[in-house]
């Protein structure tokens, strides 16, 4: 458990206490972008294998039972994340750097600005609640914690980046989904998202909820 936890920090270390802070300025500063590119991308590479293969390794204890039912309400909810996952990749300011922060919101940006990192945030809570145990509560509360802290961090980067659009963009938009639309600064429009977003998304669900068992050793609900 000790190896989990200190492969879970390197995780959150890299991911918040570097990317997310002043300090990437003072290192890109140092070593100039394209470096710090290559070295932030082969350390995020060898944490996560660190990560999972101390995960694997790991002794657990198990702190709560996730009954069938409450399996069948977790199941229901990776179709959203899924879904989220696949529009994300749809026209994205926050993902490409803020490129298009001047123009109107469409698609997903209507609902939440942070699609990607909501569809991960979700995807941990779930395995956290459902599997229930120790070493779950670490390897996917790494994810969990880096996916909400990376969301202001994202907004902070672009708003210095971006001083001109992002106030306008931040405004029409909102981190939580759909608060942007239920204060009336947007509205929904689903032809912006697309037929393929959610129709792969729910294959994706489907596949995943049914091979489930043979990829990951576990099944994804209980009969």
């Amino acid at each position: 458990m000790t190896l989990l936890i200190l492969a879970a920090l390197l995780w959150v270390g890299v991911h918040v206490g570097i990317s997310g802070t002043a300090l990437r300025g003072r290192v890109v500063a140092a070593v100039g972008e394209r470096a710090f590119m290559i070295g932030f991308s082969l350390t995020s590479v060898v944490s996560i294998i660190l990560l999972v293969m101390a995960w694997r390794a790991a002794e657990t204890t198990p702190l709560w039972f996730a009954g069938p039912g409450l399996r069948w309400v977790l199941a229901v909810l990776m179709l959203p994340a899924l879904v989220l996952f696949m529009a994300s990749h749809k026209r994205n300011p926050t993902a490409v750097g803020g490129k298009g922060l001047g123009e109107e919101p469409r698609g997903i940006q209507r609902i939440t600005r942070h699609p990607m990192l909501w569809s991960f945030a979700l995807w941990a809570g779930i395995h956290i609640l459902g599997n229930g145990d120790t070493a779950s509560l670490v390897f996917f509360g790494a994810f969990l914690v880096t996916a909400l802290a990376g969301m202001p961090s994202i907004d902070a980067k672009l708003a210095a980046r971006h001083p001109e659009s992002w106030p306008g963009f931040a405004a029409r938009t909102s981190i939580i989904p759909f608060a942007a639309i239920a204060t009336g600064r947007n509205h929904l429009v689903l032809r912006e998202i697309g037929l393929m977003p959610p129709l792969v998304g729910l294959l994706l669900w489907a596949a995943l909820l049914h091979f489930h068992r043979a990829i990951f050793g576990v099944p994804a609900i209980l009969m």
